[in-house]
């Protein structure tokens, strides 16, 4: 199974939209927002273009947004033909917070925003992964895809898409 993380939108639809419809294109059909998305006309536009589900948490920026939760974690994939269980993952927004998430053991890979800088480490045995971010306020706009069978992580920079 393959999932979309994204973070830091800032209301840049433009390149939100590039995003879903590389995602409606792979089929890839779960999408993780790690906060700062900002407005909830940008929610709605990406729910209403989207092929699948996407979770939101809060960031600091989303402070009009009431409805979300600051962290949200699930199971996803696995294979019980290859004895693999579902992979546990979290999400939040802010990066010290991510990171007693992935101390805590309780994960195999926690993804955080707020930094807007693309970034993947190891604590313990949990993979600590920020995204980057979709406004290309700081850095060029990215996003990852994880797939749960393999482990694989991949950043995607939008201008090489």
């Amino acid at each position: 199974m393959k999932i979309a993380i994204v973070s830091d939108t800032h209301d840049n639809m433009a390149n939100f939209n590039k995003v879903i419809d590389f995602l409606n294109a792979q089929k890839i059909t779960t999408m993780l927002h790690c906060g700062d998305i900002c407005n909830q006309e940008t929610v709605n536009e990406a729910i209403k273009n989207f092929n699948g589900e996407i979770l939101f948490v809060k960031g600091n920026g989303d402070y009009d947004l009431k409805n979300y939760k600051d962290m949200m974690e699930i199971e996803a994939g696995g294979d019980v033909k290859k004895g693999l269980g579902p992979k546990k993952i979290a999400f939040i927004h802010y990066p010290e917070l991510a990171r007693k998430l992935a101390e805590s053991g309780k994960y195999d890979i926690v993804f955080y925003g707020h930094t807007h800088k693309p970034w993947e480490e190891k604590v313990g045995n949990c993979r600590l992964v920020n995204p980057g971010e979709l406004a290309g306020q700081r850095f060029k706009p990215c996003f990852a895809i994880y797939d749960t069978e393999t482990d694989n992580l991949e950043l995607k920079i939008l201008e090489k898409m």
